[in-house]
């Protein structure tokens, strides 16, 4: 391939993709208020840390039996 056909099908792949992602005349996303974004009576979430803790503890029991198990 020459160098200027090589250029025009790199210059016209360039275009159809900017078509493409210019070109779709669908709807906007909507706009979330910042009211709504930002409420002062969001409830948050609980601590997970004490689960955590009783995870890892019955996972470090689990890890004990198992190599009290192997001969």
């Amino acid at each position: 391939m020459t160098r200027s056909r090589l250029c025009l099908a790199l210059l016209l792949s360039l275009s159809g993709a900017v078509l493409a992602g210019c070109g779709g005349g669908g709807d906007y996303p909507a706009l979330v208020p910042m009211q709504d974004i930002l409420q002062d009576d969001a409830q948050v979430d609980p601590d997970p840390a004490p689960e955590l803790q009783a995870r890892a503890a019955a996972l470090g029991a689990r890890a004990d039996a198992l190599r009290r198990a192997e001969p």
